[in-house]
C-alpha cells in the first residue's frame, strides 16, 4: 500500500470510507497534533485492577475533565499521549500484518480493525504481558470504539479481565477543530 495511506487506513482498506467523517480525520492526521476534548474515567475494580492499571498506565481513579491528546503520527507508527485531569498515558502503534499493535505500559495488545453500525471498533486478538503471550481464554474483554459527530471525535474504552474486573473504563470526546500543529 502506498505510503500516503494512514495505517489505519492500511488496517480497514476499503470500508474505511464508510466510517463518519470525524473518525476518518481523525486516523489521517500527520506530524504532530494536540487535540482537546472532556474525558471520564471510572477507577478500576479492586486492588488486583489496579495494579494492572499502573502496569499499564492507565487512568487508576474516578475523575472528569479536560483531556488533552497529543498525537505523531507518521504512516508506519504513531504515539499517542493521553493527558488526563489526574494521569498520563502514553502508548506507540504501529501496523503489523493488517492489525494494529498498541505497546501500553508492559502489554503489547493486537487489534483487528472494523467499522461497525456508524463506529470504529477495535476487535483485541491477542496479548503479551511482560512479553509473555496471554492465552486466548485469558484475554481481556474489550470495548474499544469511536465515533464521529461533525468535528467532535468520540470515544469509548473498556477492558476487564475474568475473575478480576474492570482495568481501565474511559469515555469522552476530542474535538478535531482544536488541532494545534507542533
Amino acid at each position: 500500500m502506498t505510503t500516503d495511506l494512514s495505517m489505519y487506513e492500511c488496517a480497514i482498506g476499503e470500508s474505511y470510507a464508510s466510517l463518519p467523517q470525524a473518525v476518518q480525520r481523525f486516523h489521517r492526521l500527520k506530524g504532530r497534533s494536540a487535540l482537546l476534548g472532556q474525558v471520564e474515567t471510572e477507577a478500576p475494580d479492586g486492588v488486583l485492577a489496579w495494579l494492572l492499571a499502573w502496569c499499564l498506565g492507565t487512568p487508576r481513579s474516578a475523575v472528569s475533565g479536560p483531556l488533552r491528546f497529543d498525537i505523531d503520527a507518521a504512516p508506519a507508527v504513531e504515539s499517542w499521549t493521553r493527558r488526563f485531569p489526574t494521569r498520563t498515558m502514553s502508548s506507540r502503534l504501529r501496523l503489523v500484518d493488517g492489525q494494529i499493535e498498541e505497546h501500553l505500559g508492559a502489554a503489547r495488545l493486537t487489534f483487528r480493525l472494523h467499522p461497525a453500525r456508524r463506529c470504529l471498533r477495535m476487535e483485541l486478538t491477542g496479548m503479551r504481558f511482560l512479553r509473555v503471550p496471554c492465552p486466548n481464554w485469558l484475554l481481556p474483554r474489550v470495548v474499544a470504539e469511536e465515533a464521529g459527530d461533525g468535528d467532535e471525535l468520540h470515544f469509548n474504552v473498556l477492558a476487564a479481565l475474568p475473575l478480576i474486573g474492570v482495568v481501565a473504563n474511559y469515555r469522552g470526546h476530542l474535538r478535531l477543530g482544536s488541532q494545534e500543529r507542533s
